[in-house]
């Protein structure tokens, strides 16, 4: 007689989930159903990828409702221990926050230098919080995109705080303030020339600047690089009519600050809703998204056509050496590409 066959719970645990039940997992609050959701969300495999866009649709009527944050800042202004104590004082005062990280940096070398998990060890272990890396290949487009899929997720599963952080390299800030609520800037004194440390259009996209280790003897060059903050934010065009940019001081080691500056967080929020907005903000990101989703897969699919690819060192040869020009030869692939430039 045959033995009957033993399946571990391991391997039970393991199998391939429907639709349904990623869906089911989600909403019931399974954490283990989320960080699987996330994971085929992420992934690039066809079947994956068709399965993940099903899951959206369904999650779709239970996200919207998470105050949505960027975070980006420049190297050394502490954004690990400012998201850990302010994800902290968020958790403590009943809000479940995500914490989502994009690197441009992984998109080169395959990596992340982020190690979310290892700099915020209390906040990882905290019950009402969550830490993910973003994925670690692809395009910068294909991180961020597969970065606010996973937003949609946490939204779903009950997150009513979103942190998204970048590492303050100049082109993530642009795509991170296009998928959320408020952009937050952090810096620190004593870094050079306070308005030049961070490129002018990365300042633009603040919605609020807190320069962060306001504590020791840092303390006044905090609170005077918050006033050279203060005043550049003035010369600027406000992003809304609706939210003046404010800058504060804050210390993520001593707690100074925090409570204020979510405070103004709650406040910009607020306005933007009084005003109209905060929806109309909402709208113009996921018409925006939908249009460079176009244009990614319009140029994948340009690159992979075979009349393309063969032409394309070709041309890119002949620009180099002068033998035409940039738009003869974006033209030429365009009609290779099977598209009528004239």
């Amino acid at each position: 007689m045959p033995h009957p066959t033993i399946t571990s719970p391991l391997i039970a645990l393991r199998r391939e989930l429907t639709v349904a039940e990623y869906a089911e997992g989600v909403l019931t609050g399974d954490r283990v159903t989320l960080g699987r959701a996330i994971t085929l969300v992420e992934s690039t495999l066809p079947a994956h990828e068709a399965m993940a866009q099903e899951l959206l649709l369904q999650l779709l009527p239970h996200t919207g409702k998470a105050l949505r944050l960027g975070i980006t800042g420049i190297p050394g202004a502490g954004k690990s221990t400012f998201i850990e104590a302010l994800g902290g004082r968020l958790t403590a005062a009943g809000h479940k926050v995500a914490v989502l990280a994009i690197d441009p940096s992984s998109t080169i070398s395959g990596g992340s230098i982020l190690g979310d998990k290892t700099r915020m060890q209390e906040l990882s272990a905290n019950p009402n919080a969550f830490i993910r890396p973003s994925p670690s290949s692809g395009t910068l487009g294909g991180v961020t995109r597969k970065t606010r899929e996973t937003l949609f997720v946490c939204e779903a599963f009950g997150f009513d705080v979103v942190i998204i952080e970048t590492v303050g390299t100049g082109q993530s800030e642009t795509v991170v303030d296009d998928m959320v609520d408020c952009f937050l800037l952090l810096m620190v004194a004593g870094a050079g020339d306070e308005l030049q440390g961070i490129k002018r259009g990365v300042l633009e996209l603040a919605d609020i600047v807190a320069v962060n280790k306001a504590d020791g003897d840092n303390v006044q060059r905090a609170e005077l690089a918050c006033r050279q903050y203060a005043t550049g934010l003035h010369f600027m065009r406000p992003k809304v009519q609706s939210w003046t940019p404010q800058a504060v001081v804050c210390s993520a080691r001593t707690g100074r600050g925090l409570d204020e500056l979510w405070t103004l967080v709650e406040a910009h929020r607020r306005a933007l809703t009084h005003a109209g907005d905060f929806t109309t903000h909402r709208q113009q990101q996921l018409v925006r998204w939908m249009w460079s989703m176009i244009n990614e897969r319009l140029l994948a699919a340009m690159r992979a056509h075979p009349a393309v690819k063969e032409r394309i060192l070709p041309l890119e040869l002949a620009v180099t050496e002068g033998k035409v020009t940039a738009s003869q030869a974006a033209a030429a692939l365009l009609e290779a590409f099977g598209v009528d430039t004239m």
